[in-house]
């Protein structure tokens, strides 16, 4: 049985869960942030518009840059397999909207086959910062307390399947996850929240990252994409920083223009 989860933090406690020669075997990492930048060629290799979303937003300061094609390739190509094999595959799922896209993104690849599609819930249910749970904030032993894999019905990949393609459709800047169904906002959702947080005094950019995380309900915000984000909101004059752009943002300060 493959085990799918969403990012590496994840790895250690679902190794833990599964064991270390069964995760050497079977335990896949997906490690696009599905919760944002465009989807609409993501199935499709060399999967062009998202490659260069994710060049764009990777900071010129941090070496070395990922060559983010290749990889974005194996996901799709890997994914358009497993319809065609026999093991069951299980999601590791918790409140991220990158871990619920992924479980609708296998749905969507397994939707005519029938290989089985296994779900190990972890979250709450509730993507508010305040209660939200995702896979890799679990400590192993609460871990393995979750892990109590469920089969899916046909009706809940259908449902799953839907999503995606939904999302995919409407290929939207953002993605966040809220009572069970995906909501596309663009960029200016987060910029915003940074511009709310900047005033006309300097101060540390790490702490108004850090003001936007902890108020960004339905998906992790990164620090590399709030990053980035504030570094467009420079390049449109609405911000200012006190060194250059690519300046590593621990050792950045901003103010509004």
């Amino acid at each position: 049985m493959w085990h799918l989860v969403c990012g590496d933090n994840a790895v250690a406690g679902v190794a833990h869960c599964i064991g270390a020669e069964t995760a050497k075997q079977s335990l896949r990492v997906m490690r696009d942030d599905l919760a944002v930048g465009p989807l609409a060629d993501i199935d499709t290799p060399p999967c062009q518009m998202r490659s260069d979303f994710w060049q764009q937003l990777w900071p010129a300061s941090v070496q070395s840059q990922p060559d983010f094609g290749p990889e974005l390739s194996s996901d799709a190509l890997w994914l358009k397999d497993l319809a065609q094999q026999t093991q069951a595959v299980t999601v590791w799922d918790g409140d991220s909207a990158s871990e619920q896209l992924l479980l609708a993104r296998v749905a969507a690849a397994l939707e005519s086959s029938s290989v089985e599609l296994w779900r190990v819930a972890c979250g709450t249910g509730d993507s508010r910062v305040v209660s939200r749970k995702a896979v890799a904030m679990h400590a192993p032993d609460t871990l393995a307390a979750l892990h109590q894999p469920r089969l899916l019905s046909a009706a809940q990949r259908q449902q799953l399947a839907a999503q995606w393609h939904a999302a995919v459709a409407e290929n939207a800047a953002i993605r966040r996850w809220r009572d069970g169904a995906f909501h596309g906002v663009s960029h200016k959702h987060i910029r915003q929240h940074l511009l709310h947080f900047c005033t006309d005094q300097w101060q540390p950019l790490n702490r108004v990252m850090a003001s936007v995380m902890v108020e960004c309900d339905g998906f992790f915000a990164t620090d590399f994409f709030l990053w980035w984000c504030a570094r467009e909101l420079v390049a449109s004059g609405q911000l200012v920083f006190s060194a250059p752009l690519d300046t590593a943002y621990a050792e950045q300060t901003v103010k509004c223009s």
